[in-house]
């Protein structure tokens, strides 16, 4: 799992080291590197395996294809998707549009959350992580826990 979050410095040639954590699961499961896209969500990235927009095209391809939601979830999501791949160092280059749509100039936080991860500056995320904190306080009701076996918790 993408876990925790992770601060580091872009250098002059917009490359950026990827955590170890993260290259390490990603490599498990077969990867030297991952995909990404602006989110429409947030001023922020969305990160993920290839597995993970595999599924999500499959997701996407069960709309009807005459239908404009489909079209428009395939132009926001796949068309803008990019493939980065680690160098020897673990580092990748995000491209200007990416960094642009992040508002990212200096630092990238990596922020883990669970099957996918995002890539945000790191101020925005702080004012993100507030709001977030607050809303998942005012929802905790909903987040049920689902037992696999009678009586295992």
């Amino acid at each position: 799992m993408f876990l925790s979050n992770y601060e580091n410095r872009i250098d002059k040639k917009g490359r950026v080291s990827v955590p170890a954590t993260f290259r390490s699961h990603l490599n498990s499961m077969g990867y030297n590197g991952f995909i990404t896209y602006p989110s429409f969500n947030h001023v922020a990235l969305e990160a993920c395996s290839q597995d993970r927009i595999e599924k999500l095209s499959n997701t996407i391809d069960t709309l009807n294809p005459f239908e404009e939601k489909r079209d428009y979830f395939a132009t926001s999501v796949l068309s803008e998707s990019i493939n980065l791949q680690f160098d020897t160092e673990g580092r990748v280059s995000l491209t200007e549009k990416l960094l642009n749509h992040a508002k990212i100039t200096n630092n990238v936080l990596f922020v883990g959350l669970g099957k996918t991860f995002q890539i945000w500056e790191p101020k925005n995320f702080e004012k993100f992580k507030f709001l977030a904190r607050k809303k998942a306080f005012q929802n905790r009701s909903s987040l049920k826990w689902e037992n696999k076996q009678k009586g295992e918790q």
